[in-house]
C-alpha cells in the first residue's frame, strides 16, 4: 500500500485586499496575519477588512490566528493590538516582551481548541523548554511592572510626541501605530547613513527586513518626553549633516 501524507498548501495573499477575504473557504485551515504589519514598514488593517476577516473565517469555521509578537504588550497603546479592532483571535502568537528579556514565546487559545493537541497523535504538541522556570519569572515579572506601572496608557501622547518633533525636509513619510514607527527616507543608502551617523550621536535605530527605505523607532514603553524630544533632534541632526555632505 502506498501511503502519501497530504500536505498543506500555503497562499499568500495581500494585506488589506479584497483577494485575502475570498481567499477564506469552508477547506482553509486557517488564516495567519499580523494584526499590525511590522517588518513591511508598520501597516495597520482597515478597520472593516479585518472585521471582515474575522466574519468569514468564522463562517468558514477557518482558525484565525494573530501574530502579536511584535505589537502586544502595550506597543500600540493597548495590552492587544486586536482589541482596537473589535475582533477577537481563535489563536493568538507571543513573544519578544513576554519574556521581560528571556526566551520565551506563545501561544493562546481556548480549552477546546488546545485538547485538540492531546490526541491523534497524543503527543501533538511539546517542546523541549517549555514552560522553563527562569523564563517564566522574568516573563512574569515583567508583565507584573507593565500593568502595575500602566505603561502602555501613555503610549498614545508618546507617539503624539514623536510626530510632533520628527519633521524635517528629508522625511518622507512616517506610518506609524503606537510607539511602532517607520520614517520614510529617499532610499535605503539615506537610510544607512543616517543610522551610521545617530550611532556617532548615542542614537541605535534600524530599517526593516521589508521597508528597507524605512528607518525603524520602537523605543521601550518606559521612554521619558525628554529622551523622546532628544531622539527626534538627534535624528533631525543626522539629516542635516547628510544633506550638508551631498
Amino acid at each position: 500500500m502506498n501511503y502519501r501524507p497530504l500536505l498543506p498548501q500555503i497562499h499568500h495573499v495581500a494585506y488589506n485586499s479584497e483577494e485575502a477575504i475570498e481567499a477564506i473557504t469552508q477547506n482553509t485551515a486557517c488564516m495567519i496575519l499580523e494584526t499590525v504589519q511590522s517588518e513591511a514598514g508598520v501597516i495597520k488593517p482597515e478597520m472593516e477588512w479585518i472585521q471582515a476577516i474575522r466574519k468569514k473565517c468564522t463562517e468558514t469555521g477557518t482558525l484565525l490566528i494573530l501574530d502579536e509578537i511584535q505589537v502586544g504588550f502595550g506597543r500600540t497603546g493597548t495590552l492587544w493590538g486586536f482589541e482596537q479592532f473589535g475582533i477577537v483571535p481563535d489563536v493568538l502568537l507571543l513573544g519578544k516582551a513576554l519574556g521581560g528579556g528571556m526566551p520565551m514565546g506563545a501561544f493562546i487559545a481556548s480549552k477546546e481548541l488546545m485538547q485538540t493537541l492531546s490526541f491523534n497523535p497524543i503527543l501533538g504538541h511539546m517542546t523541549t523548554f517549555g514552560g522553563h522556570p527562569v523564563c517564566c519569572a522574568a516573563g512574569m515579572a515583567a508583565f507584573e511592572a507593565l500593568l502595575e506601572e500602566e505603561m502602555h496608557h501613555a503610549v498614545p501622547q508618546k507617539a503624539a510626541l514623536f510626530l510632533e518633533h520628527l519633521k524635517h525636509p528629508a522625511i518622507l513619510d512616517i506610518s506609524h501605530h503606537g510607539l511602532m514607527m517607520a520614517v520614510k527616507l529617499e532610499s535605503f543608502e539615506k537610510v544607512v547613513s543616517t543610522i551610521k551617523h545617530l550611532l556617532v550621536l548615542g542614537v541605535f535605530t534600524d530599517w526593516f527586513l521589508f521597508a528597507s527605505d524605512c528607518i525603524r523607532i520602537v523605543p521601550p514603553l518606559n521612554i521619558s518626553e525628554e529622551s523622546i524630544i532628544a531622539a527626534c533632534d538627534k535624528i533631525k541632526q543626522a539629516l542635516d549633516q547628510i544633506a550638508s555632505n551631498d
